[in-house]
Protein backbone atom coordinates (compact mmCIF):
# COMPACT_ATOMS: atom_id res chain seq x y z
CA UNK A 1 0.00 0.00 0.00
CA UNK A 2 1.77 3.09 -1.25
CA UNK A 3 1.50 5.93 1.30
CA UNK A 4 2.65 10.00 0.51
CA UNK A 5 5.45 11.62 2.16
CA UNK A 6 3.60 12.37 5.18
CA UNK A 7 2.53 8.78 5.52
CA UNK A 8 -0.85 8.80 4.91
CA UNK A 9 -2.83 6.54 2.69
CA UNK A 10 -6.16 7.60 1.01
CA UNK A 11 -9.45 9.68 1.77
CA UNK A 12 -11.27 10.09 5.33
CA UNK A 13 -13.73 13.02 5.62
CA UNK A 14 -13.56 12.56 9.29
CA UNK A 15 -9.71 11.62 10.22
CA UNK A 16 -8.15 13.40 12.85
CA UNK A 17 -5.87 15.27 12.54
CA UNK A 18 -7.44 17.00 8.84
CA UNK A 19 -6.90 14.82 6.06
CA UNK A 20 -4.05 12.12 7.52
CA UNK A 21 -5.96 9.75 5.75
CA UNK A 22 -7.64 6.39 6.53
CA UNK A 23 -6.28 4.46 10.34
CA UNK A 24 -3.30 2.45 8.84
CA UNK A 25 -4.13 0.09 12.02
CA UNK A 26 -7.91 -0.46 10.66
CA UNK A 27 -6.45 -1.58 7.29
CA UNK A 28 -4.10 -4.02 8.44
CA UNK A 29 -6.82 -5.47 10.86
CA UNK A 30 -9.48 -5.34 8.08
CA UNK A 31 -6.60 -6.94 5.43
CA UNK A 32 -5.31 -9.27 7.62
CA UNK A 33 -8.99 -11.01 8.57
CA UNK A 34 -9.24 -11.81 4.84
CA UNK A 35 -5.54 -13.19 5.05
CA UNK A 36 -3.46 -10.30 3.44
CA UNK A 37 -0.27 -9.13 4.08
CA UNK A 38 -0.04 -5.66 4.36
CA UNK A 39 3.12 -3.21 3.90
CA UNK A 40 2.94 0.01 3.57
CA UNK A 41 5.68 1.66 1.57
CA UNK A 42 6.29 5.51 0.56
CA UNK A 43 6.52 6.66 -3.35
CA UNK A 44 9.88 7.57 -3.18
CA UNK A 45 11.08 4.00 -2.03
CA UNK A 46 9.77 2.27 -4.66
CA UNK A 47 13.42 1.61 -6.80
CA UNK A 48 12.00 -0.49 -9.71
CA UNK A 49 15.11 -2.65 -9.32
CA UNK A 50 13.15 -5.50 -6.62
CA UNK A 51 11.68 -8.65 -8.79
CA UNK A 52 7.98 -9.47 -6.77
CA UNK A 53 6.52 -12.40 -7.21
CA UNK A 54 2.66 -12.97 -8.50
CA UNK A 55 1.33 -12.64 -5.44
CA UNK A 56 2.35 -8.97 -4.48
CA UNK A 57 -0.54 -6.20 -5.46
CA UNK A 58 -0.13 -2.34 -5.18
CA UNK A 59 -2.57 -0.17 -4.05
CA UNK A 60 -1.82 3.66 -3.55
CA UNK A 61 -3.38 6.89 -2.62
CA UNK A 62 -3.31 10.23 -4.78
CA UNK A 63 -2.95 13.62 -3.56
CA UNK A 64 -4.66 16.68 -3.77
CA UNK A 65 -1.54 19.06 -3.21
CA UNK A 66 -1.79 22.76 -4.71
CA UNK A 67 -0.69 22.69 -7.73
CA UNK A 68 -1.44 19.04 -8.18
CA UNK A 69 3.03 19.36 -7.92
CA UNK A 70 2.79 15.53 -6.02
CA UNK A 71 0.20 14.41 -7.84
CA UNK A 72 2.11 14.68 -10.73
CA UNK A 73 5.14 12.80 -8.85
CA UNK A 74 2.64 10.02 -7.99
CA UNK A 75 1.55 9.57 -11.26
CA UNK A 76 5.31 9.12 -12.61
CA UNK A 77 5.93 5.98 -9.86
CA UNK A 78 2.23 4.06 -10.21
CA UNK A 79 3.02 4.53 -14.35
CA UNK A 80 6.17 3.26 -13.80
CA UNK A 81 4.93 0.14 -11.89
CA UNK A 82 2.45 -0.62 -14.45
CA UNK A 83 4.79 0.05 -17.33
CA UNK A 84 6.87 -3.07 -15.24
CA UNK A 85 4.41 -5.39 -15.39
CA UNK A 86 3.17 -4.99 -11.92
CA UNK A 87 -0.42 -5.05 -11.11
CA UNK A 88 -1.31 -1.68 -9.51
CA UNK A 89 -4.93 -0.71 -8.64
CA UNK A 90 -6.52 0.83 -10.20
CA UNK A 91 -5.16 0.86 -13.14
CA UNK A 92 -3.58 4.27 -13.34
CA UNK A 93 -5.48 5.54 -16.28
CA UNK A 94 -7.71 6.27 -13.32
CA UNK A 95 -5.05 7.96 -11.79
CA UNK A 96 -4.64 10.31 -14.61
CA UNK A 97 -8.49 11.30 -14.60
CA UNK A 98 -7.96 12.09 -10.59
CA UNK A 99 -9.40 15.68 -10.45
CA UNK A 100 -8.57 15.82 -14.16
CA UNK A 101 -11.78 16.55 -16.15
CA UNK A 102 -10.20 16.80 -19.48
CA UNK A 103 -9.18 13.22 -19.29
CA UNK A 104 -11.95 12.30 -17.50
CA UNK A 105 -14.21 12.97 -20.46
CA UNK A 106 -11.70 11.24 -22.80
CA UNK A 107 -12.03 7.93 -20.75
CA UNK A 108 -15.69 8.20 -20.69
CA UNK A 109 -15.84 8.32 -24.30
CA UNK A 110 -13.35 4.81 -24.37
CA UNK A 111 -14.61 2.90 -21.42
CA UNK A 112 -18.63 3.55 -21.37
CA UNK A 113 -21.50 2.79 -23.75
CA UNK A 114 -23.45 6.08 -25.12
CA UNK A 115 -26.15 5.00 -22.77
CA UNK A 116 -23.64 5.94 -20.13
CA UNK A 117 -21.99 8.42 -21.91
CA UNK A 118 -24.71 10.76 -22.59
CA UNK A 119 -23.75 13.77 -21.38
CA UNK A 120 -22.44 16.20 -24.49
CA UNK A 121 -19.01 17.79 -23.88
CA UNK A 122 -15.55 18.68 -25.81
CA UNK A 123 -12.34 19.17 -24.52
CA UNK A 124 -9.54 22.18 -25.05
CA UNK A 125 -5.88 22.59 -24.85
CA UNK A 126 -6.15 26.47 -25.28
CA UNK A 127 -8.84 28.57 -25.91
CA UNK A 128 -8.40 29.55 -29.46
CA UNK A 129 -9.21 25.69 -30.31
CA UNK A 130 -12.93 26.95 -29.35
CA UNK A 131 -15.19 26.94 -32.55
CA UNK A 132 -17.34 29.98 -31.18
CA UNK A 133 -19.99 29.23 -33.66
CA UNK A 134 -20.33 25.30 -32.91
CA UNK A 135 -21.78 26.24 -29.46
CA UNK A 136 -25.38 25.96 -28.21
CA UNK A 137 -26.14 28.27 -24.80
CA UNK A 138 -26.07 27.90 -22.23
CA UNK A 139 -22.94 25.80 -21.80
CA UNK A 140 -20.72 24.71 -18.27
CA UNK A 141 -17.59 25.77 -18.79
CA UNK A 142 -14.94 23.66 -16.39
CA UNK A 143 -11.54 24.14 -15.27
CA UNK A 144 -9.98 20.97 -15.63
CA UNK A 145 -7.80 20.82 -12.16
CA UNK A 146 -10.14 21.15 -9.51
CA UNK A 147 -13.21 20.11 -7.34
CA UNK A 148 -16.52 21.13 -5.25
CA UNK A 149 -17.27 23.30 -8.18
CA UNK A 150 -14.19 25.43 -8.02
CA UNK A 151 -13.42 26.48 -11.93
CA UNK A 152 -17.02 25.96 -12.92
CA UNK A 153 -19.05 28.77 -14.94
CA UNK A 154 -22.52 29.11 -16.85
CA UNK A 155 -21.72 30.91 -20.03
CA UNK A 156 -25.68 32.16 -21.49
CA UNK A 157 -23.52 33.84 -24.92
CA UNK A 158 -20.71 34.05 -26.73
CA UNK A 159 -19.78 37.54 -24.92
CA UNK A 160 -20.29 35.08 -21.27
CA UNK A 161 -18.65 32.52 -22.55
CA UNK A 162 -15.50 34.63 -23.85
CA UNK A 163 -15.00 36.48 -20.42
CA UNK A 164 -15.46 33.10 -18.65
CA UNK A 165 -13.12 30.95 -20.50
CA UNK A 166 -10.44 33.36 -20.49
CA UNK A 167 -10.77 34.07 -16.55
CA UNK A 168 -10.73 29.43 -16.47
CA UNK A 169 -7.94 29.24 -19.50
CA UNK A 170 -5.65 32.73 -18.48
CA UNK A 171 -1.64 31.24 -18.27
CA UNK A 172 -0.19 34.30 -16.60
CA UNK A 173 3.61 34.88 -17.21
CA UNK A 174 4.47 38.54 -17.31
CA UNK A 175 8.03 38.10 -18.23
CA UNK A 176 7.59 35.46 -21.18
CA UNK A 177 4.23 36.93 -22.60
CA UNK A 178 6.06 40.25 -23.27
CA UNK A 179 8.96 38.80 -24.79
CA UNK A 180 6.24 36.81 -27.27
CA UNK A 181 4.42 40.40 -27.78
CA UNK A 182 8.07 41.43 -28.86
CA UNK A 183 8.66 38.40 -31.18
CA UNK A 184 5.58 38.99 -33.11
CA UNK A 185 5.72 42.77 -33.72
CA UNK A 186 9.19 41.72 -34.97
CA UNK A 187 8.42 38.72 -37.14
CA UNK A 188 5.19 39.06 -39.10
CA UNK A 189 4.64 35.89 -40.01
CA UNK A 190 5.45 34.68 -36.49
CA UNK A 191 2.07 33.20 -34.53
CA UNK A 192 2.01 34.18 -30.76
CA UNK A 193 1.64 31.48 -28.25
CA UNK A 194 -1.87 31.75 -26.80
CA UNK A 195 -2.53 33.67 -23.45
CA UNK A 196 -5.12 30.49 -22.24
CA UNK A 197 -3.47 27.22 -21.88
CA UNK A 198 -5.21 25.80 -18.51
CA UNK A 199 -7.27 23.19 -20.20
CA UNK A 200 -10.53 23.17 -20.14
CA UNK A 201 -13.61 21.43 -21.06
CA UNK A 202 -17.36 22.80 -22.68
CA UNK A 203 -19.73 20.40 -20.95
CA UNK A 204 -23.88 20.44 -22.17
CA UNK A 205 -26.04 22.30 -19.84
CA UNK A 206 -28.59 20.18 -18.13
CA UNK A 207 -31.33 22.89 -17.16
CA UNK A 208 -34.33 23.08 -14.14
CA UNK A 209 -32.09 20.71 -11.61
CA UNK A 210 -32.92 21.08 -8.04
CA UNK A 211 -30.33 18.86 -6.76
CA UNK A 212 -27.57 16.32 -8.05
CA UNK A 213 -26.89 12.74 -6.81
CA UNK A 214 -23.56 10.92 -5.45
CA UNK A 215 -23.09 7.87 -4.97
CA UNK A 216 -20.12 6.00 -3.38
CA UNK A 217 -19.75 2.47 -4.15
CA UNK A 218 -17.55 0.22 -2.67
CA UNK A 219 -17.69 -3.52 -4.13
CA UNK A 220 -21.65 -4.66 -3.54
CA UNK A 221 -22.37 -1.47 -1.37
CA UNK A 222 -23.86 1.49 -2.79
CA UNK A 223 -23.84 4.84 -0.54
CA UNK A 224 -26.10 7.67 -1.67
CA UNK A 225 -26.55 11.08 -0.74
CA UNK A 226 -28.16 14.11 -2.88
CA UNK A 227 -26.70 17.56 -2.90
CA UNK A 228 -29.10 20.64 -3.57
CA UNK A 229 -28.28 23.14 -6.24
CA UNK A 230 -26.81 26.88 -4.55
CA UNK A 231 -28.98 29.19 -4.04
CA UNK A 232 -28.97 31.63 -7.46
CA UNK A 233 -26.70 28.97 -8.73
CA UNK A 234 -26.77 26.01 -10.60
CA UNK A 235 -23.99 24.22 -9.01
CA UNK A 236 -24.79 21.46 -5.96
CA UNK A 237 -20.98 20.55 -5.88
CA UNK A 238 -19.85 22.66 -2.39
CA UNK A 239 -22.97 23.82 -1.82
CA UNK A 240 -22.17 22.53 2.02
CA UNK A 241 -22.87 19.29 3.80
CA UNK A 242 -25.64 20.75 6.37
CA UNK A 243 -28.16 20.48 3.03
CA UNK A 244 -27.03 17.41 1.76
CA UNK A 245 -29.67 14.09 2.42
CA UNK A 246 -27.94 10.68 3.33
CA UNK A 247 -28.86 7.18 2.72
CA UNK A 248 -32.31 6.09 3.74
CA UNK A 249 -33.35 9.60 3.70
CA UNK A 250 -32.90 10.10 0.05
CA UNK A 251 -35.91 9.83 -2.21
CA UNK A 252 -35.15 8.02 -5.53
CA UNK A 253 -35.93 5.17 -7.71
CA UNK A 254 -34.03 1.77 -8.18
CA UNK A 255 -32.86 3.32 -11.59
CA UNK A 256 -30.77 5.14 -9.98
CA UNK A 257 -28.75 2.45 -8.73
CA UNK A 258 -29.12 0.15 -11.93
CA UNK A 259 -27.69 3.20 -13.71
CA UNK A 260 -24.84 3.48 -11.26
CA UNK A 261 -23.87 -0.74 -11.22
CA UNK A 262 -23.69 -0.13 -15.44
CA UNK A 263 -21.33 2.50 -14.88
CA UNK A 264 -19.36 0.34 -11.94
CA UNK A 265 -19.26 -2.50 -14.41
CA UNK A 266 -18.42 -0.98 -17.11
CA UNK A 267 -15.61 0.64 -14.93
CA UNK A 268 -14.08 -2.67 -13.80
CA UNK A 269 -12.70 -0.67 -10.41
CA UNK A 270 -12.71 -1.71 -6.62
CA UNK A 271 -14.58 1.51 -5.78
CA UNK A 272 -15.97 4.68 -7.38
CA UNK A 273 -17.69 7.98 -7.16
CA UNK A 274 -19.84 8.92 -9.27
CA UNK A 275 -22.04 12.10 -9.60
CA UNK A 276 -25.17 11.84 -11.30
CA UNK A 277 -28.00 14.16 -12.70
CA UNK A 278 -32.01 13.48 -13.20
CA UNK A 279 -33.74 15.78 -15.32
CA UNK A 280 -37.41 13.44 -14.79
CA UNK A 281 -36.77 11.25 -17.26
CA UNK A 282 -32.92 10.66 -18.04
CA UNK A 283 -30.05 10.01 -15.71
CA UNK A 284 -26.55 11.74 -16.50
CA UNK A 285 -23.04 10.93 -15.71
CA UNK A 286 -21.73 14.37 -14.42
CA UNK A 287 -17.93 12.66 -13.47
CA UNK A 288 -16.75 10.17 -11.82
CA UNK A 289 -13.23 9.49 -9.86
CA UNK A 290 -11.92 5.69 -8.70
CA UNK A 291 -9.39 6.62 -6.30
CA UNK A 292 -8.87 9.53 -3.60
CA UNK A 293 -12.70 10.37 -3.26
CA UNK A 294 -14.41 12.26 -0.50
CA UNK A 295 -16.01 9.95 1.74
CA UNK A 296 -18.57 11.93 3.92
CA UNK A 297 -21.17 10.52 2.18
CA UNK A 298 -20.18 6.62 3.86
CA UNK A 299 -19.53 8.53 6.67
CA UNK A 300 -22.78 10.59 7.20
CA UNK A 301 -25.35 7.82 6.03
CA UNK A 302 -27.10 5.24 8.45
CA UNK A 303 -26.46 2.50 5.59
CA UNK A 304 -25.95 1.30 2.00
CA UNK A 305 -27.83 -0.10 -0.31
CA UNK A 306 -27.35 -3.62 -2.20
CA UNK A 307 -28.87 -5.65 -4.76
CA UNK A 308 -30.22 -8.97 -3.54
CA UNK A 309 -32.09 -11.22 -6.20
CA UNK A 310 -32.80 -8.24 -8.66
CA UNK A 311 -34.21 -6.06 -5.96
CA UNK A 312 -31.96 -2.75 -4.18
CA UNK A 313 -32.59 -3.09 -0.41
CA UNK A 314 -31.24 -0.90 2.26
CA UNK A 315 -28.98 -2.31 4.50
CA UNK A 316 -28.81 -0.12 7.80
CA UNK A 317 -25.87 -0.74 9.19
CA UNK A 318 -22.88 2.06 9.58
CA UNK A 319 -19.44 0.73 9.05
CA UNK A 320 -15.74 2.37 8.88
CA UNK A 321 -14.71 3.42 5.34
CA UNK A 322 -11.72 0.85 6.49
CA UNK A 323 -13.69 -1.93 6.45
CA UNK A 324 -15.72 -1.17 3.19
CA UNK A 325 -12.81 0.10 1.69
CA UNK A 326 -10.65 -3.38 2.30
CA UNK A 327 -13.77 -5.02 1.46
CA UNK A 328 -13.93 -3.25 -2.23
CA UNK A 329 -10.05 -4.25 -2.84
CA UNK A 330 -10.70 -8.22 -1.83
CA UNK A 331 -14.29 -8.67 -3.87
CA UNK A 332 -11.92 -6.91 -7.16
CA UNK A 333 -8.73 -8.93 -6.26
CA UNK A 334 -10.67 -12.49 -5.97
CA UNK A 335 -12.94 -11.56 -9.86
CA UNK A 336 -9.55 -9.95 -11.66
CA UNK A 337 -7.25 -11.63 -10.26
CA UNK A 338 -8.70 -15.37 -9.31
Amino acid sequence: MLTDYKGHFGSKYNATPYRSGMSKDLLIHYFEKMKYSIEFVNFSDMTFKEEYSKDHFFVYTSSEDIGYYYKDYIEDVVLGLQEKGLPVVPDFKFLRANNNKVFMEILKSIIFNDAINNLSAKHYGVLEDVDLKSLSYPVVIKESAGAMSRGVALAASEKEFLKKAKKIGRTANLNQDLRDFLRARKQKEYIRESLYRNKFIVQQFIPGLESDFKILIFGKRYYIFERPVRKNDFRASGSGNVNYVYGSNVLCSDRIFDFAKNVFEQANVPHLSIDIAFDGQKYYLLEFQAIYFGTVGQTKADGYYVQKNGEWIFDKNVLDVEKVYADSIDEFLKVKYA
